[in-house]
């Protein structure tokens, strides 16, 4: 059994805020029930991702926890999606109340209905423990 490193280096964030413009000016949209995803695809580029969590969506700890089940779901599912785009999640109201199996679940189903995952990640590859 070959085990999957799951990290989150600072190599694969979007740390600058001209980034994060550039994806909410210039790039795709989409919206799930629980999860808003940007995505631009950039030519001769590494993915990277980004997490965006509005002060009008809750206290610090909600926020927090909302940011914190985003990156434990692209922890598990950054091997698999396609190179050379930049991705921003965003977490709705709904999406900071639910667990993080049903956020990994729509972050899955968003990029797989878009064609950002690669060919071989077309099932859903983890067990996911439901956590809150």
């Amino acid at each position: 059994m070959t085990l999957v490193k799951l990290d989150y280096p600072r190599r694969i964030r979007l740390k600058k805020g001209w980034e994060y413009d550039v994806i909410f000016r210039t790039g795709s949209r989409i919206n799930g029930k629980l999860v808003r995803l940007l995505f631009l695809e950039v030519p001769k580029g590494e993915t990277r991702f980004g997490l965006a969590v509005g002060k009008k969506q809750g206290d610090s700890v909600t926020r927090n926890l909302g940011r914190r089940k985003l990156k434990e779901a692209i922890r598990h599912l950054r091997t698999g999606i396609r190179e050379g785009y930049w991705f921003v999640f965003s977490l709705s109201s709904l999406g900071l109340k639910a667990n993080s199996r049903e956020i990994y679940e729509e972050m899955f189903s968003l990029l797989r209905n878009n064609r950002l995952l690669k060919d071989e990640f077309s099932e859903l590859p983890y067990n996911w423990r439901t956590r809150q």
